[in-house]
């Protein structure tokens, strides 16, 4: 059975730091982007950083660059978020996403961490 399982959301001031982390199990994690995203009341689900299978790679939008870095351990099948210098804008829900690069390739989702910053 595929579970995502976010943990370490809650309410942090604005300035202060968050670090955001996903465990996978049920699928191959090695093989698998993995992704966070963000959905924040009345707006779209919003990407907020890629990691590469191997973690080579890494990519995050204009809105969080600088400030979150996204990193994993394919030995724990973890994905960690470490979110800093956080802002009111950024209060969402946190969601684990894993892209497999299996035939046919599937997609996964966690249930959602929230993050509230208070001004």
């Amino acid at each position: 059975q595929v579970q995502l399982a976010e943990s370490g959301g809650g309410l942090v001031q604005a300035g202060g730091s968050l670090r955001l982390s996903c465990t996978a199990s049920g699928f191959t994690f090695s093989h698998s982007v993995m992704n966070w995203y963000r959905q924040a009341p009345g707006k779209e689900r919003e990407l907020v950083a890629t990691i590469t299978q191997l973690g080579r790679a890494t990519n995050y939008p204009d809105s969080v660059k600088g400030r979150f870095t996204i990193s994993r351990d394919n030995a724990r099948n973890t994905v960690d978020l470490q979110m800093t210098d956080l802002k009111t804008e950024d209060t969402a829900v946190y969601y684990c996403n894993a892209l497999t690069t299996g035939i046919p390739a599937s997609e996964y989702w966690g249930q959602g961490t929230q993050v509230t910053v208070s001004s």
